[in-house]
């Protein structure tokens, strides 16, 4: 019976030995998986003119991104506390180069959103070439161009198209009252020849001579010219009053110096993407004492007090930057969508965008400690509604949002806000107008 008792024994061992084994192997595993889950990443494609005659919204822009998606990693992170990381490409401000981009993106490292880009010229065609066809959610921080919402109603977007910025249809008449109240009742216009050029100085026109106002010459220009004097002889015709300019920071300064050295009046009317410290150095201060601009504004809330506070450390860049406010809410809005979609997929994430920002959720800031809150939130299944550094937004049907415009000017070489103007008092200047 030994022998048989001792096969026993050693087959006891052998399958204790196995158990051992199993057990030690199964966890492993598991402490693999949970690596795994601790240090998965969830790519997000950014497509922004960090060069450029926009390079600096689009460097302004992808730092925000970027400092959104910290906190949110901070916060825990989303998908079982995976990462939030960004791909970003430079579309060098130019169309051609973005769809390129924007299709490796999407073809090759398949991100499930796309952030970019800033100017409309890159936004539409990455919308209509790449992320439309293909159905990946695309979130422009500061394409103004109507022509985003026509693509919308045309049915042209599949749904995946949003932005964080008014449409120039409501900021041109913003603008067009804004100038009437500052005494600039003749006007000449010099604007970049492409798709937000040419529709915000149309809606502007029409806002403005509906006020009153006279335009004396309409001149475009195309962008990344050594000269403009062509341009500005052309425009100085019929003795303006001042000069709306609607331009890109680097051939705005090119053209704002080529007026002043031709003796145009030191008066200047801006548009949102002149609202920058390079602009201002470049002309020099003292010839800007008299410019006026409007932005898509913001309501005050604190996500604005915290971006304010924390942005300029994080990125060496002012707050106040053109794109900088819209481009930590793109940010944060897609990753809390992404958290709220449970998976890196296009189509759950485009139902989550409006989910996030639900009317009878609880209100989330901006921060780490507030997106922790928004996380657990949604982790039990409750509604959260994300108020941003620019304040309470709502998505449209076609991706857009409406909301206040900031009324500014320049003083002692600073951006200085003089006003506010809000969609209602937009609203009410269109009906008179008819529209």
């Amino acid at each position: 019976d030994r022998p048989v008792i001792n096969v026993f024994i050693k087959g006891a061992r052998m399958f204790g030995r196995g158990i051992l084994f199993a057990a030690t192997a199964s966890a492993a595993l598991l402490a693999g998986g949970a690596a795994f889950a601790a240090d998965c990443n969830v790519p997000v494609g950014l497509v922004m003119e960090l060069t450029g005659p926009a390079g600096e919204y689009g460097q302004a822009g992808a730092k925000s991104v970027e400092m959104a998606f910290r906190d949110i990693n901070d916060a825990g992170g989303v998908d079982g506390g995976c990462k939030l990381v960004t791909d970003t490409r430079d579309s060098q401000s130019q169309g051609n180069v973005a769809v390129d981009v924007a299709t490796q993106l999407v073809q090759v490292k398949k991100v499930p959103v796309i952030i970019g880009g800033i100017i409309s010229s890159v936004s539409i065609p990455i919308l209509t070439s790449v992320t439309a066809p293909a159905h990946v959610v695309q979130v422009s921080p500061a394409s103004s161009s109507p022509t985003l919402t026509e693509l919308g109603r045309e049915g042209k977007t599949n749904g995946v198209f949003f932005r964080m910025i008014t449409s120039d249809a409501l900021q041109g008449v913003a603008a067009g009252k804004y100038a009437m109240d500052q005494g600039l009742k003749k006007l000449a216009i010099i604007h970049v020849n492409d798709d937000f050029g040419v529709n915000m100085v149309q809606e502007f026109s029409k806002a403005y001579k509906a006020l009153g106002g006279t335009i004396v010459s309409d001149t475009p220009y195309n962008a990344k010219q050594a000269s403009y004097q062509a341009e500005v002889t052309k425009a100085l015709e019929g003795n303006p009053d001042a000069l709306y300019l609607v331009a890109t920071p680097v051939d705005g300064a090119t053209i704002a110096r080529q007026w002043i050295s031709q003796g145009g009046p030191q008066k200047f009317l801006l548009n949102d993407g002149m609202n920058s410290d390079d602009f201002i150095k470049a002309v020099g201060a003292k010839y800007l004492e008299n410019a006026y601009g409007t932005s898509s504004g913001t309501d005050t809330t604190p996500s604005t007090d915290y971006f304010n506070a924390n942005y300029k450390a994080f990125s060496n860049i002012d707050p106040g930057a053109p794109a900088a406010v819209q481009g930590y809410d793109a940010g944060a809005i897609v990753g809390l969508a992404i958290a709220q979609a449970g998976k890196p997929d296009a189509a759950a994430i485009q139902d989550s965008m409006r989910k996030v920002l639900d009317p009878n959720g609880t209100v989330i800031h901006a921060g780490k400690d507030e997106f922790a809150k928004a996380l657990q939130l949604i982790k039990d299944g409750k509604p959260i509604k994300y108020e941003g550094v620019i304040g309470a937004v709502q998505f449209d049907q076609y991706g857009d949002i409406t909301g206040p415009f900031r009324l500014w000017k320049i003083t002692d070489g600073q951006v200085t806000t003089v006003g506010t103007m809000s969609a209602a008092d937009v609203d009410a200047i269109k009906a008179k107008m008819g529209n």
